[in-house]
């Protein structure tokens, strides 16, 4: 008697959408599928293991390099792979959502490297997920050229030689993808992701002379970069391609990752590209993870906290020192400025400010940096121009005069700055206004002249709820109280309403961001991802 078929995979509660049928085909559906028997069980337990090391920090308040990986460390033999020419350069790389619209945009940027994102800058809608794999395939076949029906503007690749390079970032371990489901458990976000674009685009990058390259976001330890490891092994043999074809960088943005990024380079050092140093989302992981520790861990506005506080030069420059030990590109942050249209001198306050970070990155010895918009990239290219000139990178400067103890990477009451009232109000206008774009399906918003994601939501709310929970006192003689949250939201959200108008203001959804903000920042048992309680009311 012949074993039964394997089940396949169910599309859930989802509106068809046009041209489906070209991501969502049988072959790359049974891809998905097996990725999901084979991996979400250990995905499952590392998830598990979270709450325990996050339990462990709490008992302890205490972080430190792990001594049963020591003799990786310790060992100086080991390099990750060779960069592929095409991941060679990244001195500049554009982040954003897949949309069609910025899909020719950042390829057509100048940024050596496009990160097409279905994790922060994009909200996962069912739209979001299946249409985003279509616009990279339509990019790479060159079917992607289109004229917007409200501008009647043209969009159009640039020729093959001037495009930039994708580095394709899937959702982090914790999400799931409520309309693919396999016997009635939901597959993981990550597995769908990463799963569809490899299925679809492997070979094809391959005869590009490019190859599928990732970002793996919100890595919190080296077993869960093994597990990933092992998801190239098995996905490389089975679409039959050479192993090592793949390549991962992996976003340093959480706190435990710092204190394990040589051993994550050595999970993945057959497919390893580099390390990112992440801002939001790091601090963010200091906040969720060190929120027992008492005054000591109490941040600051998030904008007070520069790449130049001592705890972020130690982790910036620890990750400089251990990529170029192991052969890694070290890749820089975020410039999230959007210019305006309208305030020539606002333009000129943040370039000058774009240009003093990414020259510090520059000499600190990194490979590449972060921005968000076109017009910054000849801002951060001049300044690793300066200092590369026409090296691809600086992966010989070794930083030997890096010396990092456990305790720098958690020093955050180094920083002279305070929580203000100014710093409450800001993270409640910013947390209301990017959740309810969120929940319209919008990954990546502009609010006030800054490209916000998903991590900027989230080190608001965890201030919010920091600052109420060691009882903040503000410059003003306010104490940070769930009433004062609760009055600052109404204020703002009352200034929205006016701001828009009642029609946009009703046709929005305004009131559910509000309301959604206060829950993941006043509840007494922190929400460990906003995303999860906002997906459930992502329609």
């Amino acid at each position: 008697m012949s074993a039964p078929a394997p089940s396949t995979l169910a599309i859930v509660d989802a509106e068809p959408l046009p041209r489906q049928e070209e991501v969502l085909t049988d072959a790359a559906l049974a891809f998905v599928a097996e990725l999901h028997r084979q991996f979400t069980p250990r995905r499952n337990e590392l998830l598990a293991r979270r709450e325990e090391r996050r339990a462990e920090i709490a008992r302890t308040s205490t972080l430190d390099f792990l001594p049963e990986t020591a003799a990786v460390r310790a060992d100086d033999s080991w390099k990750v792979a060779p960069a592929p020419a095409a991941l060679n350069d990244r001195r500049v790389e554009i982040t954003g959502p897949t949309d069609r619209k910025m899909t020719i945009n950042a390829l057509n940027s100048g940024a050596k490297v496009w990160l097409a994102d279905f994790e922060d800058a994009s909200a996962p809608t069912w739209e979001n997920v299946v249409l985003g794999q279509l616009n990279l395939t339509d990019a790479y076949e060159r079917r992607i050229d289109f004229t917007d029906p409200k501008s009647g503007k043209s969009y159009a690749l640039k020729s093959a030689d001037e495009l930039a390079t994708v580095v394709m970032r899937p959702r982090g371990w914790h999400l799931e993808e409520r309309h693919l489901q396999l016997d009635g458990v939901s597959v993981p976000g990550a597995l769908v992701d990463f799963g569809l674009y490899f299925f679809h685009n492997a070979q094809r990058l391959i005869d590009l002379g490019k190859g599928p390259y990732f970002y793996l976001p919100k890595t919190e330890s080296h077993l869960e970069a093994r597990l990933w490891n092992d998801i190239f092994v098995f996905a490389q043999d089975y679409v039959g391609i050479p192993q090592g074809t793949v390549r991962a960088t992996v976003l340093i943005e959480t706190i435990t990752a710092a204190y394990e990024m040589e051993e994550i380079l050595y999970e993945l050092r057959d497919h390893a590209a580099g390390l990112n140093a992440g801002r939001w989302d790091y601090l963010f992981s200091i906040v969720k993870n060190f929120r027992d520790g008492g005054a000591k861990f109490v941040l600051p506005d998030r904008n007070a906290v520069t790449m130049t506080a001592p705890f972020m030069r130690a982790y910036t420059e620890l990750l400089v020192r251990t990529c170029h030990k192991r052969g890694a590109h070290a890749i820089g942050g975020m410039a999230a400025f959007i210019p305006s249209r309208r305030d020539a001198e606002v333009n000129k306050v943040a370039f000058e400010k774009v240009k003093a970070d990414k020259d510090r990155e520059a000499g600190d010895g990194f490979d590449g940096s972060w921005v968000a918009h076109p017009d910054l990239v000849p801002i951060a290219l001049a300044s690793f121009d300066a200092v590369l000139g026409e090296k691809p990178n600086q992966k010989d400067r070794l930083r030997e005069d890096v010396s990092v103890a456990p305790g720098d990477l958690i020093a955050i009451d180094t920083l002279d700055a305070r929580p203000t009232y100014d710093g409450l109000r800001n993270a409640v206008a910013v947390g209301i206004r990017y959740i309810e774009a969120w929940l319209r399906g919008l990954g990546a918003v502009a609010i006030f002249n800054l490209m916000e994601d998903v991590a900027t939501a989230e080190i608001s709310r965890s201030q919010i709820w920091q600052w109420i929970n060691a009882d903040v006192v503000f410059e003003n003689g306010e104490h940070a109280t769930a009433d004062l949250a609760r009055k600052v939201a109404a204020e703002e959200l009352a200034a929205i309403r006016a701001e828009i108008g009642e029609e946009t203001f009703t046709a929005g959804k305004w009131q559910q961001a509000h309301d959604l903000l206060l829950q993941v920042s006043l509840d007494q048992d922190y929400a460990d991802f906003l995303t999860l309680p906002a997906y459930e009311q992502l329609r």
